[in-house]
């Protein structure tokens, strides 16, 4: 019955007759006589009921008859009429009688929104000579809300909904835990490529809008037993489970990949997106989750290295670059203790007198061997190991000891250009730094910080905050390596610049390439709109020089044609030998006696 009735009473307790006085009790104590006890009972806030063996309903609460939507009043047993709630505590009472044994479990009542959990527990007592069933809940809707949303926290990445890599990981543990040599599945590594110009120019909202649509392209079709997983900022790696060959993979990954190539509007703006993916298969290429992982990143950076956006699947030589590189990381940390770095120095000429009009510092890695390792197999490294910056202040303190050196060699006019990373040239206190340390030489107006077009388009404030800071020193700017970034033309008119430097791709056989010509022209006659000074880089032979001498009015260039890289301890024989100040560059007539050096070791810092 309900708790407006509290009809049992154990037969062992015997109540005082009237006026008597317990002798249990003092006199002065307060003894709670049925209708106290009945309306504690019917008060508390938990969901309260009483079962007898019969099925019948001895206390229910007013908590537990608002969550079983049944009246205060007396329920019969169970031919009475009632509600499915009241129907399924008897039910579930009666068996848990029946067991004899106590319980403790959940609850869900209800569905969507207006979905409420308990935590309910019963517990089969005998008192005086009737089996009875308490049974208590309590409403944990609130925590488990707050339980789930730290479940996912722990499992689920935030911005997507995918599983993290714990998930996918333990996923793939389950897999390699039946030792079935017959079970093959594949983990693909997907980095998503210029993801971080995509960030820094369109800002956050934009790049978080463009993982949860490539994740919902990647996720369109999988298969229950297939899983992605986003596991950090711009990668996701995707288990295929079962697989039945290599080329069945292959295939699947290139047709992802040619999903993503559609184009993605957001906020009216068309974005394209592509994915370097690595791929590897158990059992072939490991029997571990780490190993499988890591081939299947090995195999990724393979595909950056060599053609972006593509899928490669591992293999062992891959393996064996894995090593050489983590060799060249290990190498590259201990060479910046040790400080193995050296400058090599090559001339900017006028084309038209011959004259040295500035030099550019470009740094070289002495090897424990002590042989001189071209920047191409270290620079990129350093930039990812976040070592760059200590690499950059390293070149100053370089250029700033020998400076009565370098002067002597290619005169006191000369400038300077170092090297400036478009990820510091964004990074505002590491600039801030490193015009203070400009400064300090006594010399900043020597200087020029060459930056490529990504530093200037990208939104990391360079043109607005982190320009004025040289200027006010007198640093030349300079765009480095332009014609092959993310800006065009009509960019430049918004950059600020003393020079631009033509990259060599478009200097390189420029005789006998009339489309290159053109864009040459245009961007020598927009650079001249503007006021900057263009400067051509990688000449490599008289034909290269002729053309611009007699079809541009460039002025400036630099290359292997003039002059190798010099290192300091050649500048004094070299000024020796030369009988002067300052090295002569090598004209035509001495062409034969140059160096030569393959384009691939030509690489600059």
């Amino acid at each position: 019955m309900s708790s407006a009735a509290f009809p049992y009473r154990s037969p062992s307790v015997a109540e005082p007759a009237a006026g008597a006085q317990s002798a249990a009790c003092p006199a002065e104590a307060h003894v709670l006589d049925a209708q106290a006890l009945q309306d504690i009972v019917r008060k508390l806030p938990a969901a309260v009921t009483v079962l007898d063996e019969r099925g019948e309903f001895l206390i229910v609460n007013d908590a537990a008859a608002a969550r079983m939507n049944v009246a205060a009043h007396p329920l019969a047993g169970p031919g009475a009429e009632t509600n499915s709630a009241i129907e399924h505590r008897r039910v579930e009472g009666l068996a848990a009688l029946a067991t004899g044994r106590a319980s403790l479990g959940e609850e869900k009542i209800g569905d969507g929104p207006t979905a409420r959990t308990f935590l309910t527990a019963h517990r089969p007592v005998e008192i005086g000579s009737r089996r009875l069933l308490l049974s208590s809940s309590f409403d944990i809707t609130e925590q488990k809300v707050v339980e789930d949303q730290l479940f996912r926290r722990a499992y689920f990445d935030e911005l997507t909904g995918l599983p993290n890599r714990s998930v996918i990981e333990r996923r793939a543990d389950t897999l390699l835990r039946r030792d079935d040599s017959a079970s093959r599945f594949a983990l693909a590594f997907l980095d998503i490529e210029n993801f971080k110009h995509i960030n820094d120019y369109y800002g956050h909202a934009v790049g978080d809008a463009l993982l949860v649509g490539v994740a919902k392209r990647l996720g369109m079709e999988l298969r229950d037993t297939d899983m992605l997983s986003r596991i950090s900022g711009d990668e996701f790696l995707l288990l295929l489970n079962p697989i039945q060959s290599r080329d069945e993979v292959a295939d699947y990954i290139d047709f992802l990949l040619q999903r993503l190539k559609a184009p993605f509007y957001i906020d009216g703006t068309e974005l394209f997106a592509s994915a370097s993916t690595g791929i590897s298969l158990y059992p072939e290429h490991g029997s571990s989750f780490d190993t499988l992982r890591q081939n299947a990143d090995i195999a990724m950076y393979r595909v950056k290295s060599a053609t972006k956006g593509a899928a490669a699947m591992f293999d062992i030589a891959m393996e064996h670059e894995a090593l050489e590189r983590m060799a060249i990381e290990q190498s590259l940390r201990q060479a910046i203790l040790d400080k193995r770095f050296c400058c090599a120095f090559q001339p900017k000429v006028d084309i038209r007198t011959r004259e040295i009009k500035g030099i550019e510092a470009l740094v070289r890695l002495r090897d424990d061997d002590g042989v001189i390792q071209a920047p191409g197999t270290f620079v990129d490294l350093a930039v990812e190991l976040g070592l760059i910056d200590e690499l950059t202040h390293l070149v100053l303190a370089e250029i700033t000891k020998s400076i009565d050196l370098i002067d002597s060699a290619f005169g006191a006019g000369a400038s300077i250009s170092i090297n400036v990373a478009a990820k510091q040239a964004g990074n505002f206190a590491f600039m801030q730094s490193f015009a203070a340390a400009l400064a300090a030489t006594g010399f900043p107006s020597r200087f020029v910080v060459e930056v490529t077009e990504d530093a200037f388009v990208a939104k990391s404030h360079f043109q607005s905050e982190i320009l004025p800071l040289l200027r006010r020193i007198g640093v030349g700017i300079s765009i480095d390596d332009f014609g092959i970034g993310y800006s065009s033309l009509s960019a430049l008119a918004d950059i600020t610049a003393d020079y631009i430097k033509i990259d060599r791709s478009l200097i390189t056989d420029i005789h006998k390439r009339p489309r290159s010509q053109g864009i040459l022209k245009a961007i020598e006659s927009l650079s001249e709109a503007l006021g900057m000074t263009v400067i051509a880089e990688g000449i490599e032979t008289f034909e290269e020089l002729a053309y611009l001498q007699a079809a541009t009015k460039i002025r400036y260039a630099q290359g292997y044609y003039f002059s190798k890289p010099i290192f300091l301890e050649e500048l004094k024989p070299t000024v020796n030998a030369l009988g002067g100040s300052r090295p002569r560059p090598a004209g035509r007539e001495v062409e034969p006696a140059r160096v030569s050096v393959p384009r691939s070791n030509a690489g600059r810092m």
